[in-house]
């Protein structure tokens, strides 16, 4: 689906599509299946598409506009126009466990959005070791609640490095954790020195094919939250 892709936007579109094809393939297993509820909240609609009059699609979120026209399930989302913070509350009301409550965001397209350029299993495998490496390091410090989100980026930059007595030219990753109450505006967050140095180390370690580790000091805007 996503060989030879770079472009974000054909990304998310292509994603959303094969999602619902999915979807749609294993709702007819069960065989009187419908309906598709969906979380989509009201910075995803912002972003895709505006509610209120014409607006500038800043990304496609696969479960806006990246939907397929014809599809057979019909729609259901009840957090449409809700921000997180607001979905989070309703979440307290109702008694859900604060680690399903507190726990980061994740992009509807997943890591493709999160690997610049084109993906391919070999970068998803990178990806995930230094991403899992972040937020262990996140949990284990107790800073995983002081951030609203952290990620890793991975990054279509090859650069020299030295393990041991040899040269390197591997890739980057760059490291991303922002504070925002609603999604729509963020800022990076203030993350320890000695913290980051230590997932840094970790992760040019332990991730083969990695050399290089940069954090992310951008806020949104101008920047967005996920790199694509």
């Amino acid at each position: 689906v996503l060989k030879g892709v770079t472009d974000p936007e054909e990304k998310r579109k292509r994603i959303g599509h094969k999602f619902i094809e999915i979807f749609e393939a294993e709702a007819s297993k069960v065989g009187s299946a419908r309906w598709l509820v969906q979380g989509t909240l009201y910075p995803d609609v912002i972003e895709s598409v505006s509610l209120r009059g014409a607006s500038v699609t800043i990304k496609t979120h696969h479960n806006v506009g990246g939907l397929p026209e014809k599809m057979n399930l019909k729609l259901i989302e009840p957090l449409r126009e809700l921000f997180k913070d607001e979905v989070r509350k309703i979440g307290k009301e109702l008694g859900i466990p604060d680690e399903i409550l507190k726990r980061h965001p994740f992009p509807g397209p997943g890591l493709a959005v999160r690997i610049l350029g084109e993906v391919t299993p070999e970068k998803v495998e990178l990806l995930q070791k230094a991403d899992k490496i972040f937020i262990e390091e996140l949990e284990r410090s107790g800073l995983y609640d002081n951030v609203w989100q952290a990620f890793a980026v991975l990054l279509p930059v090859h650069s020299v490095g030295v393990m041991g007595d040899f040269r390197t030219y591997d890739q980057a990753i760059a490291l991303r954790a922002v504070n925002s109450t609603d999604g729509m505006t963020a800022d990076w967050a203030r993350l320890p020195h000695e913290f980051l140095q230590k997932v840094s180390s970790r992760i040019v370690s332990e991730v083969r094919g990695i050399n290089r580790v940069v954090y992310d000091i951008s806020s949104k805007p101008p920047s967005t939250i996920e790199w694509e």
